[in-house]
């Protein structure tokens, strides 16, 4: 059997539910035999897994999986889950199960040294991706433009209403309708919840949800909870159980409402939420969450609310959904995210992520710069995650993973060892 070795043990590891200690007990190997094995091969301490460790770690997950489970081995070959667990369309992380969550990182894995530029592949040529931006970004519609382009697809862009035919009274069911003619996915932001949906409702061309006002931003959450579980098995620990601190504005930050109910998939989470009164997290998240297993408490003290936590998701102010005549209130430096705060209140392996754009300008209380060189700071790893998880979304809408699989060819260009000058602080931190 012929296996691209990390994402096959990063793969049983999560089938399973085990930590790295865990899961080199239950095959009877040392922890650091596992640690060479799920090094990226490029590394100078890479080493490769044996066959017999293979077979046997093949045999644990095919008696672990009960009748009619999910559960698979990764081999590089498996059947991609249908689109249609997902429907035709991707709007909500409701649609997601803990199993089709999994289905979609074991992709995700595989499409990592495509992401890396180790990679190619042109399994989309010929498909057209039309990327329908009514609101401003740059980091979300860059990298499904470069997630589709990786998989061999051409984009085409849009940004704004001012160079929309809405502006000029266009329905979104007629704009929905005449996309579709032209393009072979549709990825919408829009700032009106709801909107996306109603694209989708005009059309059988798969559309994506890139954001719709305050409501749900569900690849972000998926790309954001990918990155948590990369980061625990480096850290070996498990997403259930975790605490996790969300910060800011948890009333229209669209990214904690969809990862807040993605992470109800997991079982026995601490969830903190600190904020303003006025930026709390609105009722039907906070309804959504509370019907788990995970305790949740609110607080509007930032350093009691992230002692002890594993994860401190932090987000920004979005003035821009504010309503007319409402206020900032209570959003003062107390909610500043920076090193002595995190010196102060956390230990050396809490992750500090953020959806970006984080505010850098004086008086934003938002995550300081000067956590930049500290390796807890994951939100450079966190975008980075963004184009695999694309990948592995456009590959299973469309119906083409297996076939990426097949297709990789190693790249032609050359390629930095490290894509930013002070990721080399953390060689070795995405193992």
């Amino acid at each position: 059997m012929s296996v691209d070795q990390q994402p096959f043990l990063r793969d049983a590891m999560r089938r399973l539910n085990l930590t790295r200690d865990g899961f080199a007990e239950r095959v009877g190997v040392s922890r650091r035999a596992l640690d060479t094995w799920l090094l990226p091969e490029d590394s100078q301490e890479s080493r490769r897994m044996p066959e017999i460790v293979l077979r046997f770690v093949s045999e644990i997950l095919e008696r672990s999986a009960a009748p009619g489970s999910t559960l698979g081995v990764y081999t590089g070959k498996r059947n991609e889950p249908a689109g249609g667990k997902l429907g035709p369309h991707l709007l909500s992380v409701d649609q997601f199960s803990r199993d089709s969550v999994e289905d979609l990182f074991r992709i995700a894995d595989a499409m990592q040294a495509i992401a890396r530029r180790q990679k190619v592949t042109r399994v989309l040529e010929g498909a057209v991706l039309a990327n329908l931006f009514f609101e401003a970004s740059t980091r979300t519609r860059i990298s499904f433009s470069s997630a589709f382009a990786r998989l061999g697809g051409s984009v085409c862009d849009t940004t704004g209403f001012t160079f929309s035919s809405m502006a000029k009274g266009e329905s979104i069911h007629d704009t929905s309708r005449v996309i579709s003619g032209y393009a072979d996915a549709i990825v919408v932001r829009h700032p009106e919840e709801g909107s996306v949906a109603q694209f989708a409702s005009a059309t059988n061309i798969p559309v994506i949800n890139g954001g719709d006002g305050a409501g749900e931003h569900p690849t972000q959450a998926l790309l954001d909870l990918y990155t948590i579980q990369r980061e625990f098995s480096r850290l070996n620990r498990l997403v259930d159980g975790a605490h996790i601190a969300f910060v800011g504005d948890l009333k229209y930050g669209r990214t904690v409402h969809s990862l807040a109910k993605l992470l109800t998939l997991y079982h026995g989470l601490k969830i903190t939420l600190i904020s303003p009164p006025a930026l709390a997290l609105p009722d039907n998240v906070l309804k959504a969450i509370a019907r788990s297993d995970h305790v949740v408490t609110m607080s509007g003290d930032l350093a009691a609310g992230i002692r002890g936590a594993d994860v401190i998701y932090a987000t920004r102010i979005q003035k821009e959904r504010f309503t007319a005549g409402e206020a900032l209130e209570g959003y003062s430096p107390r909610f500043r995210i920076d090193r002595e705060l995190i010196e102060t209140n956390c230990g050396a392996d809490t992750l500090v992520m953020h959806p970006l754009p984080r505010d850098s300008r004086a008086g934003a209380n938002d995550l300081a710069e000067d956590l930049n060189r500290d390796a807890r700071l994951a939100i450079f790893r966190q975008t980075d995650n963004g184009i695999p998880v694309r990948m592995a979304i456009f590959a299973t809408l469309l119906g083409v993973a297996s076939q990426a699989l097949r297709s990789m060819k190693d790249a032609s260009w050359r390629t930095p060892a490290y894509v930013g000058p002070e990721d080399a602080l953390f060689h070795g931190i995405d193992a």
